[in-house]
């Protein structure tokens, strides 16, 4: 979302009309589908800021969904958390929304693509406590995020930051149906592919599941080009789910009796550098049925984070 990697921008002010505004503009750092974010100096802090601006539409079209659902979710989030991005303000202008944000340097992809270099040793741990405890948070909050993945996780320092709301959802009990167009395909959850529209937290449990050996490995774990392909790497690696692994799985809509039949393989043949009890996090993150996946707020007390937990006291997630 955040790319520190300037191409210039207008030096104009922003913020209160262009006279005397409060934030002055630096360079552009990326583009998403429905803003450009910007890095500005806050004149009266002395602090940088990433400022996304959103062109609204027509007087018919208002504003984009994503926009509106990213406010509003950032806004119930009014508990600041140091692994979730802070929204500092909004400001309403003619034709034009702008979110004022605490500024990042960059996000995990755009790191290693600079670095060359995966995470190792406790800075692996430490990243992915930092995730697991800043989407518990939001999970105690009720919000689903729903796009979970390197793009979306930004760093402070040594400090991840997971960004990008415009897809979350609160969730709700019972559960209403959602959209199954959610999650950039890597990271999307087997039963959002096979088409259930009533799902839960338990869909970024399985995110981040995928993210770990990432961060491990600069190497998507399940890199497929399209729906069925994303499906079949899952089922090489873990086995093609049953009545028996996955009870109720058969009822999906999208689910079909002439898939391949694979069996699963030991986790350590398609995941590298991770140990053995990292790998049984994983393995509890990335399980079938998603009432029997590990959530983020159990994977923050697991045992392989048992030396890093207290690097992070204040990103321990607790109702707001």
């Amino acid at each position: 979302m955040q790319l520190d990697n300037a191409g210039s921008a207008s030096g104009a002010a922003t913020g209160k009309g262009e006279e005397g505004a409060r934030y002055k503009m630096l360079r552009k750092l990326g583009e998403g589908t429905y803003g450009v974010v910007y890095k500005a100096l806050d004149t009266v802090s002395g602090r940088y800021v990433a400022i996304k601006k959103i062109r609204l539409g027509t007087e018919e079209e208002g504003m984009p969904a994503t926009a509106l659902r990213e406010i509003s979710i950032l806004k119930e989030i009014n508990v600041h958390h140091p692994n979730v991005v802070n929204l500092l303000e909004v400001i309403s202008l003619s034709q034009k929304l702008e979110l004022v944000f605490e500024f990042c340097s960059g996000d995990l992809k755009q790191l290693w693509n600079e670095t060359k270099q995966a995470f190792s040793g406790l800075k692996l741990k430490s990243m992915a406590y930092q995730l697991c405890a800043g989407a518990a948070f939001c999970h105690g909050l009720r919000i689903i995020h729903r796009d979970l993945k390197p793009q979306n996780l930004l760093l402070s320092g040594e400090t991840l930051k997971i960004a990008d709301f415009g897809l979350a959802r609160t969730f709700q009990v019972p559960l209403p149906q959602y959209t199954h167009e959610v999650v950039t395909l890597w990271y999307r959850a087997p039963e959002v592919l096979l088409g259930e529209k009533k799902y839960s937290l338990a869909v970024d449990s399985w995110s981040i599941g995928t993210i770990i050996p990432e961060m491990a490995s600069r190497q998507a774990l399940l890199p497929g080009d399209c729906e069925v392909d994303e499906l079949y790497q899952i089922f090489r690696m873990l086995g093609t789910p049953s009545e028996d692994t996955w009870p109720g799985v058969t009822d999906l809509p999208d689910y079909k009796p002439i898939f391949p039949q694979w069996r699963a393989k030991p986790l350590e043949q398609s995941i590298k550098n991770v140990d053995s009890v990292g790998l049984s996090l994983i393995q509890a993150l990335l399980t079938y049925d998603p009432t029997r996946r590990m959530s983020a707020e159990a994977a923050t007390r697991h045992a392989w984070f048992d030396d890093v937990r207290h690097m992070h006291p204040s990103a321990h997630p607790q109702m707001p």
